[in-house]
């Protein structure tokens, strides 16, 4: 007998209980979200949750990650919001539509590959900064209130962290908040509840065009919008998907996650939702907790709809203690704590690139801000360092002065080739510049050497170039040259 599962299982479902548990959790950490994301946006929160529950089905066929959930998100919501507090709703999902249409292009393009380009800081950086968010939303809920929502938060942490030492075959999370719902019925707790952050959906979501003219003016209030809904959305969702491919030790499509996040958004856009994308925290979770395949995303979605309409009266009467303690322990986990303690550990360079992204993040509440400033860091300085690899060493050899030149030369170390070459050291004499150890990547780079022969020859001396690789000479004939 063979012990691996079948394909299919170990993609879906490798072991089904911990699926539909693991994303039960999810479904829990992912209500006082959405509920919050939809008032950031503007909508009702029924926009949200039918956004999450349409996202989290289409995802979970169409998606390039198992295991990851997705709905409407936090960052989505920021940029989303100006467009529904100037034109309404109708030209958000509009726009949703259109954000989706731009995400499948971006996967049918094979463009998720630009994830390679994101260094590890970067990495390390946005989730440490999505864990000091996700806390932060929860200080809301905590600031100024009573004593019995600090107590029960408290014993929420406590069963979350302390039932994992005597048994793992529920979810500790579910546990709490099964517990603080049946104890503050029983004990008639001043708590506020699900039912105090905003009203929850009557019924199905239904399908419907998104009621806005067809015209060029449209196109030109939410086009926009769309571009930043859909970057925003490709951003987090795959960085998202590659954390979970470090926490699970498995790989993921980076491009079919793209183009089924743009599918579930247009999805979710026909069906009265908000776009969305990878929820980092929610994700984390339903892996902690043993989510592994799709099936487990499937039922996060599934669960959260006959949560909201099925069963609500009962989730109304859960407490925001219980959500904010699950909230708390996703907070903490999220978080690198390892980074931290080897912030001096690591090089300068790149703890500088990760506190950048942290800090950028955390002010702007931006996570698409904090990441584009720590890619830009980290592009500037690994130009910088690889800039200060190239070597020109002199030498004197048969009457001739020989200059070999070793390593990257481009744009940044252009301007170092140039000057290694000191006219009043060379006074007229023959000069032969090796090449055969560097390798020219750029136009700045050739016309840098073809200025060091043309300074040369203006000032008498005979100059011969060597050891041009083939790449090098197919540039300087290109620019047509008269290097050698």
């Amino acid at each position: 007998m063979s012990r691996h599962p079948h394909p299919f299982r170990a993609e879906w479902a490798p072991s089904i209980p911990r699926e539909l548990m693991a994303g039960a959790v999810a479904t829990f950490a992912l209500i006082p979200e959405v509920i919050a994301f939809s008032f950031v946006a503007g909508v009702d929160p029924a926009v949200g949750l039918f956004a999450s529950f349409v996202i989290s089905i289409v995802i979970a066929f169409a998606g390039g990650r198992p295991a990851m959930v997705s709905a409407a998100a936090g960052s989505v919501a920021l940029v989303a919001a100006p467009l529904v507090h100037s034109h309404g709703v109708q030209y958000l999902f509009a726009a949703g539509v259109l954000a989706g249409l731009v995400q499948m292009l971006f996967g049918w393009l094979r463009l998720g590959t630009l994830m390679r380009y994101v260094s590890g800081s970067v990495r390390t950086g946005f989730v440490n900064a999505l864990a000091i968010l996700i806390f932060s939303a929860q200080m809301p809920h905590l600031v100024g209130a009573n004593l019995a929502t600090w107590a029960a938060v408290g014993a929420g942490l406590l069963i979350i962290y302390g039932l994992p030492r005597l048994t793992t075959v529920v979810p500790s999370p579910l546990v709490s908040i099964v517990v603080l719902t049946l104890a503050a019925q029983w004990l008639n707790l001043p708590l506020k509840t699900v039912a105090d952050l905003g009203l929850l959906p009557d019924g199905l979501p239904s399908f419907g065009v998104p009621q806005v003219p067809l015209s060029w003016q449209t196109l030109q209030l939410i086009a926009l919008p769309a571009l930043a809904i859909a970057m925003v959305g490709l951003l987090e969702s795959l960085m998202t998907a590659s954390v979970v491919d470090e926490l699970t030790d498995t790989p993921s499509a980076k491009n079919r996650e793209a183009s089924g996040l743009g599918l579930a958004n247009v999805a979710a856009s026909f069906f009265g939702g908000i776009a969305g994308c990878g929820m980092i925290g929610q994700t984390v979770s339903n892996v902690r907790y043993g989510g592994r395949g799709r099936l487990s995303t499937l039922f996060a979605g599934a669960f959260l709809l006959v949560l909201m309409v099925l069963l609500k009266p009962w989730v109304s009467k859960v407490p925001v203690a219980a959500l904010v303690a699950v909230m708390v322990m996703v907070s903490a986990s999220t978080f690198d704590w390892g980074s931290a303690r080897a912030l001096w550990r690591h090089p300068k360079l790149s703890s500088v690139v990760m506190l950048a992204t942290v800090v950028v993040t955390v002010l702007t509440d931006n996570l698409a801000a904090g990441v584009a400033v720590g890619v830009l860091l980290s592009g500037v300085f690994f130009t910088f360092k690889v800039a200060r690899l190239i070597a020109v060493e002199p030498a004197e050899e048969g009457g001739a002065l020989v200059y070999r030149v070793s390593g990257q030369v481009f744009f940044a170390s252009a301007d170092m080739l140039v000057e290694a070459f000191d006219i009043r050291d060379i006074e007229g004499r023959p000069v032969r510049i090796d090449l055969a150890d560097a390798h020219f990547w750029d136009i700045t780079a050739v016309n840098a050497l073809d200025k060091v022969c043309q300074r040369l020859r203006k000032h008498g001396s005979a100059v011969e170039v060597v050891g041009m690789n083939a790449q090098t000479r197919a540039l300087v004939s290109r620019l047509d040259l008269a290097i050698e």
